[in-house]
């Protein structure tokens, strides 16, 4: 199965916590369980693209705003939910920040 994983930041999170990634990253890929990942730019650079009445609407800035904002992503393949979340407890922003795990839905599992 392919989860998402959302990695934000949470005003709770721990402080001094060591966001280097690369030890995490390195040990799925030998496990074969990342598939890609990558950093993204504030939720302030984002563009939000919408068609209403066939005119293409866009606009700046996050989906929602908030206290949290979305930091980065990445793709995971495992076997279970269960395997996710252990997965993302690893990530150091899991306790500096948080991570939402979304299931991927396939096209064709429909």
């Amino acid at each position: 199965m392919e989860f998402l994983l959302l990695i934000a930041d949470a005003p709770d999170g721990e402080a001094g916590v060591d966001l280097d990634a690369e030890h995490w990253v390195d040990d799925l890929e030998s496990r074969g369980a990342h598939l890609y990942g990558n950093r993204t730019r504030p939720g302030a650079e984002a563009t939000i693209v919408k068609v209403r009445d066939g005119d293409v609407v866009t606009a700046t800035g996050a989906l929602h705003e908030g206290r949290d904002w979305v930091a980065g992503f990445d793709v995971i393949e495992c076997d279970s939910l269960d395997d996710a979340v252990r997965i993302a407890a690893a990530h150091p922003m899991a306790r500096a920040g948080q991570i939402q795990i979304r299931p991927v839905w396939p096209f064709d599992d429909e």
